[in-house]
């Protein structure tokens, strides 16, 4: 079964942004004259993607405001709404009953808001393999992470083999990934390692234009590059 679900986590509060996300959430500054958020959006139309999850908290209600129901992208969009962010794990958890509305929706993509990518969402894999609760998607190493965060080898990764690469913020996860997951703030990173040390994630290396865009500087080189 094609997934067709996709999250975009747009919960955080843009710290290292400011003074710009005092005003606005991070999703929607522009790149090129387009809210950020609006490219992934319009990557996941073009994949055949349907259902679009955003998680929101800071200056959420802009996000709703500008993007709606998403219907003048051709999707159908659903909003997962915190009080206070609840990182990345936690996120994913309270947004559950939307992401996997039906008990064989088995898997999902999430990404990160404040990338920006030419990433081609049809190069995910459309099933994970029996064993596998996640696939990564790993670049290289940007000048801000210059020690990458994961080993990767032979399409896995690994505890301490192989080289290390960055990870996008792009991924599909299998549902039970986060079964045992309590509802509150709960971070993502402490997850995937120790599923890494078990061998239970894939992963691929994508060579192609990607950028955190997480201060204000990246944000004006991005857009010097228009």
């Amino acid at each position: 079964m094609k997934i067709n679900t996709a999250m975009i986590l747009a919960a955080g509060r843009g710290e290292r942004m400011r003074p710009l996300t005092d005003s606005i959430p991070k999703p929607l500054l522009k790149i090129r004259g387009k809210p950020l958020i609006e490219y992934h959006l319009e990557s996941l139309k073009r994949s055949g993607y349907q259902r679009v999850i955003i998680n929101h908290a800071w200056l959420g209600h802009q996000i709703e405001n500008v993007l709606g129901t998403g219907k003048r992208f051709g999707l159908d969009i659903f909003y997962s709404v915190e009080s206070q962010a609840l990182e990345t794990a936690g996120g994913i958890v309270k947004a559950m009953p939307l992401i996997c509305p039906n008990s064989d929706d088995e898997m999902f993509v999430v990404i990160n808001g404040d990338i920006f990518t030419d990433f081609d969402f049809d190069r995910l894999p459309p099933y994970l393999s029996e064993g596998i609760e996640a696939h990564l998607v790993m670049v290289n190493n940007p000048s801000h992470n210059p020690a990458g965060d994961f080993y990767f080898e032979g399409h896995r990764l690994h505890p301490n083999q192989g080289c290390k690469l960055t990870f996008s913020g792009v991924a599909v996860y299998r549902k039970n990934f986060f079964a045992q997951v309590q509802s509150g703030v709960k971070p993502l990173a402490p997850m995937l390692r120790a599923a890494i040390n078990q061998e239970l994630i894939s992963a691929q290396h994508f060579t192609g234009k990607w950028a955190d865009v997480g201060t204000p500087q990246r944000l004006n080189e991005l857009n010097k590059k228009s």
